[in-house]
């Protein structure tokens, strides 16, 4: 039998992040935290990790709705959105929890989503990652998290002859008893979200549901691949085990009232619009409209879509539409502000921008394009100001911003600031021929001392690359 790479990095994630060791074989919670820190930084490293600000308040939201539940726990409990298309979530050392964009496109309800992320907390509240680690095949742990990070991008971008390779070794690597533990793991972490989702208020026939859609999802063309050789393996026997457990269960009458947060619909059809497959989604979108031509939802995700076909006379029409229904929605103002500056009406995007900006979950996106409608408008210091404030509250969200500040420093003659900054743009952009040439040409002349020193660092930082294109 021919397997695809997809399915022979699921087999190499199975097997080092999914496999239950006796608890004697589990690395020591220092150990754990450790590895956790070196893993993300290769993570964040590979810029694959979403900054939706909407997407990751509803995520955030719930679970830490989840987590007030639960007894102290030895780690942090941190939630990351991969921008990956695929039906998935999975928990990493030290209680890190991500969850595919994909997931969010195929579920349709808060509780879904609830199900699914208990589950993934299940795991590390049991702490399967550290079971599945023996200490005595543990070399380094910058050689096992550059390991998993390295394959969790190969999986999100395509990977690569040698992710494939080493995907292939490990996976002929397992034994059958690592896959029969897997089962057992996720039966327990589905066990674990069952008892956290009765102490939330979000129903576990999300969980359920959630399952259910996964298994019909067949992982994407993984059909007659054994239910131990995918990530979440046992679906089928987990649906039975949980309808078992949910047939005669009514909710208590003292529950927790799960926190507001944006509606599921929005939040999953913004991703779709913004960061989905242009054609798939728009297809998808187009076919659900023709039934529901009046769901503000969908208008939003249309009108995003018709953004990235540079169709903005309908981008503007849809979300305008939307609006009308979702009367002052800031998630809606925020999207309409950003396109009415690619359609260059600069005065109109200001307008809108300005009643979101100091709106606390996206006030911070509302800045940076409000900087850049003033920037187009030539009023440069207030804009410069505007940039600076979102790099100081979230650089990693920003990365564009650096290139504005380039822009301004050159309008403002200061040509060694203006190579600083597109030497960061193009270092955070992962271009590093072009952020040598910028930072080098920077440090010739530069006279801010913290500009200097950073500088120096990032070329540094990337001379120390092995890979990196010098």
């Amino acid at each position: 039998m021919k397997f695809s790479r997809r399915f022979l990095i699921s087999c190499f994630i199975l097997i080092f992040l999914g496999t239950s060791y006796p608890q004697v074989f589990a690395i020591s919670i220092p150990e754990e935290q450790k590895l956790s820190k070196e893993f993300m930084e290769m993570m964040k490293g590979q810029r694959i990790i979403l900054h939706d600000p909407i997407a990751m308040h509803m995520i955030n939201t719930v679970g830490y709705h989840i987590l007030s539940g639960l007894p102290t726990q030895p780690f942090d409990f941190t939630f990351y959105l991969i921008n990956d298309d695929s039906f998935n979530a999975f928990a990493s050392p030290a209680a890190n929890i991500f969850i595919y964009k994909g997931l969010l496109f195929a579920l349709d309800t808060i509780d879904e989503l609830a199900g699914i992320m208990a589950h993934e907390m299940g795991h590390a509240v049991n702490r399967h990652v550290s079971q599945s680690i023996d200490r005595s095949k543990l070399v380094n742990y910058g050689s096992m998290a550059g390991m998993l990070a390295g394959i969790l991008v190969g999986a999100a971008g395509g990977g690569g002859d040698a992710a494939s390779a080493l995907t292939m070794g490990s996976a002929a690597a397992g034994q059958s008893a690592m896959l029969a533990f897997t089962r057992e793991n996720e039966t327990e972490a589905d066990q674990k979200a069952f008892l956290f989702l009765k102490e939330t208020g979000y129903s576990p026939q999300g969980l359920l549901s959630g399952l259910t859609k996964m298994r019909a999802s067949d992982y994407r063309g993984m059909e007659g691949v054994p239910d131990y050789f995918k990530t979440h393996p046992g679906t089928g026997n987990r649906i039975i085990h949980l309808a078992g457990i949910l047939e005669n269960y009514t909710p208590a009458q003292a529950i927790k009232t799960p926190p507001e947060t944006f509606e599921f619909s929005m939040v999953k059809y913004r991703l779709m619009g913004l960061y989905g497959n242009l054609d798939t989604s728009f297809n998808k979108v187009t076919t659900l409209l023709q039934g529901e031509p009046e769901n503000p939802a969908l208008l939003y995700g249309m009108g995003l879509l018709y953004a990235r076909k540079n169709q903005r006379d309908l981008a503007i029409s849809h979300l305008k539409k939307a609006l009308s229904i979702r009367l002052f929605e800031p998630m809606i103002l925020l999207e309409l502000g950003r396109v009415y500056i690619h359609d260059g009406q600069l005065e109109s995007a200001k307008n809108v921008l300005t009643g979101v900006k100091d709106n606390p979950i996206m006030g911070l996106w509302a800045r940076y394009y409000l900087a850049i409608a003033q920037l187009e408008s030539g009023e440069t210091l207030v804009a410069e100001n505007n940039f600076k404030q979102v790099l100081d509250e979230e650089p990693d969200a920003f990365p564009r911003a650096y290139y504005h500040l380039a822009d301004i420093m050159s309008q403002e003659k200061n040509l060694p600031m203006s190579h600083y900054y597109l030497g960061v743009y193009y270092s955070e952009s992962m271009d590093f021929k072009n952020a040598i040439r910028h930072l080098k040409r920077s440090l010739e002349n530069l006279e801010d001392p913290m500009a200097k020193e950073d500088a120096q660092k990032r070329l540094d930082g990337i001379y120390a690359l092995p890979n990196a294109k010098k």
